[in-house]
């Protein structure tokens, strides 16, 4: 599969969220979150975070990948499937979401989604 042209993946790890997880922390975010990239097959998305937070991530429900971990990349602009597609394309701001600001986000959504799942 081609891919985008990636940062240098030294530069970058990845916290991989339930689909469901991952949509409404985007949302919660709004113009703070960096690219993100939707895998239907998994279904998960995954956000980009600076090298090293993977390695003290605890956020529930999320996995932490660390620099240099296989990520489903999409062609540059692909904003829809099949297979993995942006859901937030890079820009010119970067790709990467704050790492606090994505924990607590993620929380907020985890929170939000169990809440909402019948008992």
């Amino acid at each position: 599969m081609p891919t985008a042209p990636p940062p240098d993946t030294a530069e970058w790890d990845d916290v991989r969220a339930p689909r469901q997880v991952g949509l409404a922390a985007m949302t919660i975010l709004g113009a703070r979150a960096g690219a993100v990239v939707e895998d239907p097959a998994v279904p998960a998305l995954y956000f980009f975070i600076p090298a090293g937070a993977a390695s003290s991530w605890q956020s529930e429900d999320t996995n932490a990948l660390p620099a240099g971990a296989p990520v489903p990349l999409p062609p540059a602009r692909r904003t829809g499937g099949p297979g993995p597609y942006w859901r937030i394309c890079p820009g010119a701001d970067g790709w990467l979401t704050d790492p606090s600001a994505l924990s607590a986000a993620l929380a907020d959504a985890v929170a939000a989604t169990s809440s909402a799942e019948p008992v």
